[in-house]
């Protein structure tokens, strides 16, 4: 199956396998059923086997899943051994929070720059890490050539900084501007992050817990 064929639900829910067979593995477990780990992830045993067949065979039939070969070939998939050249830009409250607490390098991506254009800001370090002003992103990214882009600045102004981005070569956004992005060249990849979603899903399902009992273990079912 190509690419363009996977639904994006599957690609979805593959963070989600590579981090709870990580849990397994340090753990212990050598091998696990697609019954067993449905059990673990609140998913059926169906689904997960149809998002594995995806990408290939991974089971042997009387033996399940070898848990750490699981997990490295999902992240192969996902791309955990790359160092994707990622620069982040707005060091507010949200911003150092990211810079100083996602582990960049589990997630394939090399933290290698961080923006504001506050003065007061910019010219100091976070965590070792010197704050550039973004009004010298053009040179960096000419002599550092990043790819990926953590925006969390405010909305009104992730439009122009991404489009500049853009002309700089950037091509994937992880945008928590509180605005989505959207690019006509499908080659530039956003992913919009609202936190106040999850939380209103958590507050629609308090309203409606008769009909929907566990809303927070369907959220990855199609």
């Amino acid at each position: 199956m190509s690419k363009q064929e996977i639904s994006p639900s599957v690609i979805r829910r593959l963070p989600r396998y590579h981090r709870f067979l990580g849990e397994l593995a340090d753990k212990g477990t050598v091998r696990i059923s697609s019954k067993e780990l449905s059990q673990q992830m609140g998913m059926t045993a169906s689904q997960i086997r149809q998002d594995l067949n995806c990408f290939g065979g991974f089971g042997q039939q009387g033996y399940g899943y070898n848990v750490r070969a699981l997990r490295d070939e999902i992240g192969q998939i996902l791309g955990v051994s790359e160092h994707r050249r990622t620069i982040l830009v707005g060091l507010g409250n949200l911003g150092r929070a990211i810079a100083t607490h996602v582990i960049f390098p589990q997630c394939g991506c090399e933290l290698i720059g961080l923006f504001d254009s506050n003065p007061f800001v910019a010219g100091r370090d976070l965590d070792g890490m010197p704050v550039h002003h973004t009004d010298t992103l053009s040179g960096f990214c000419h002599q550092e050539h990043p790819e990926l882009a953590v925006l969390c600045v405010p909305e009104n102004a992730a439009p122009v900084i991404a489009q500049q981005l853009v002309s700089l070569g950037v091509r994937a956004f992880w945008n928590f501007s509180h605005g989505d992005l959207h690019f006509e060249d499908p080659a530039i990849l956003v992913e919009n992050v609202h936190l106040a979603d999850s939380l209103l899903t958590l507050t629609y399902g308090l309203g409606h817990e008769s009909s929907n009992e566990t809303a927070g273990g369907t959220a990855d079912s199609e």
